[in-house]
């Protein structure tokens, strides 16, 4: 096997080291002056060279003292642990605050029910479906990808066919986040990310039945070579058994937060790689699923693909820091803690964007003739239709984007017809409404 580029850290054992930290117990904490869990391959640079194994060690002492241990171990049955340090409990803080909340309280305006149930699911779920698939090598343009979820019109390869399984994959973990996770759901989750795709001679819902496998570290070195493949029932089922347990702290039962748990449920899903491809999808999709049956409803908003995908090599040796370091996942977490705060401000700024687009259509439309015939639905199609002259709408896309009924869709369509506001003419037998070019003028035009 060849040599990763993160060093394994040297071991801290008692009583044997104890003596060589003492001078350095005041000084040195789990965490750097900067709140930073930094690994032994960060950290030895960063020290007196004489002393960086003595103050290595002082610091792996002081978050042992503070490790808490998980009853999922790895193959040689060493348990997997973490710890909370102050810096992290402030990033969980900042996260529950933000992802407690509602679309109004993130974007910093009173962002309406419709404004959140409406457009913003479906929107941002293809957003996370898109940049899913990109993560694993999809090479379609977002805007093609985004055309295809919104007409639900067929793929025409494979790296679109990985997009619309994500979407489909994400629909299907909101749908089943009253469910408990099982081997079935496992493989379900599985099933519907890699349909229709050979990558890696992939069987969609079926665990890999060999060992001809292993993630790299980004250099072609072996990074990770996931347990035996005899083992995967056993060794998913725990982590079933993990996902299901309590953890809430009360009548004596261990606390685990929610969001540290879903981060587990992620990794772990990674460590495993139970399938020949398609386990990023399943881990990420895991993490939704979990994060949304925690009834962090705001999960359903963000994106964590697309920050994964800027940051490739982090997220890889996130992966890689925990290995080299006796299992300790604190460094998957606060990888993950960082890219999920980012996600939410990333959310911040979208809702801004959209609500402003939406504003200012709709104090234009308020001053035409029009202004009080028209609907929320109807006003954010008049929104798409100036920033996007020849557009094309149908009932079926409305009815998806909007969750209504397609007799609904139609109704909307044809009133904005009518007025004159999309032009309507048909495709085969489809009825299609086309964004006139003159949108922006006729709005000026009908000012009352």
């Amino acid at each position: 096997m060849a040599k990763a580029r993160v060093e394994k850290a040297p071991k801290f054992t008692i009583p044997e080291d104890f003596q060589s930290i003492i001078p350095f117990l005041d000084k040195y904490d789990a965490t750097d002056d900067e709140g930073r869990y930094l690994h032994w391959s960060q950290l030895k640079w960063r020290v007196p060279k004489a002393d960086a194994e003595n103050i290595w060690k002082t610091v792996k002492f002081k978050r042992i003292s503070q490790y808490k241990n998980l009853d999922i171990k790895d193959e040689a049955g060493d348990p997997f642990v973490y710890c909370i340090p102050h810096s992290m409990e402030a990033l969980l803080y900042q996260l529950v605050k933000v992802a407690g909340g509602n679309v109004g309280a993130v974007s910093d305006t009173a962002a309406s029910d419709n404004l959140q149930s409406k457009f913003l699911v479906s929107s941002l779920m293809m957003e996370e479906a898109i940049t899913s698939a990109q993560l694993e090598g999809a090479s379609t343009t977002r805007e093609v990808a985004k055309k295809m979820l919104e007409d639900e019109r067929e793929p025409i390869d494979e790296d679109e066919r990985m997009i619309l399984n994500n979407y489909l994959l994400l629909r299907f973990a909101e749908q089943n986040k009253k469910e408990k996770l099982t081997l079935d759901l496992i493989l379900e989750f599985h099933r519907i990310a890699t349909a229709g795709t050979t990558e890696n001679n992939v069987i969609p819902g079926a665990f890999r039945q060999d060992d001809g496998i292993y993630i790299e570290d980004g250099d072609g070195n072996i990074a990770h070579q996931p347990p035996h493949f005899n083992l995967i029932d056993e060794r998913l089922q725990k982590l079933c058994d993990f996902a299901n347990e309590e953890h809430t702290g009360l009548n004596g039962c261990d606390f685990v937060h929610p969001i540290i748990k879903a981060i587990i449920l992620h990794f772990m899903m990674g460590y495993e790689h139970p399938f020949r491809d398609g386990n990023g999808r399943t881990a990420r999709a895991l993490f939704y699923w979990f994060m949304l049956k925690s009834e962090y409803t705001l999960f359903k908003f963000v994106s964590i693909s697309k920050l994964l995908k800027e940051k490739p090599k982090e997220y890889g040796m996130s992966y890689m820091y925990t290995e080299k370091d006796a299992n300790d996942l604190t460094y998957f977490i606060y990888f993950q803690l960082d890219i999920i705060l980012h996600a939410f401000e990333e959310l911040k700024t979208y809702l801004g964007k959209k609500t402003n687009e939406f504003q200012k259509i709709a104090e234009i439309l308020e001053k035409t003739i029009w202004g009080n015939t028209l609907n929320f639905v109807q006003k954010d199609l008049i929104k798409k239709a100036v920033k996007e002259p020849g557009r094309i709408f149908n009932a079926k896309e409305v009815s998806h984007s909007y969750a209504v009924s397609s007799n609904t869709a139609r109704a909307y369509l044809a009133k904005l017809a009518e007025l004159k506001l999309l032009l309507a003419t048909k495709d085969g037998k489809t009825l299609i409404y086309i964004a006139p070019s003159d949108l922006l003028s006729k709005l000026d035009s009908g000012r009352v």
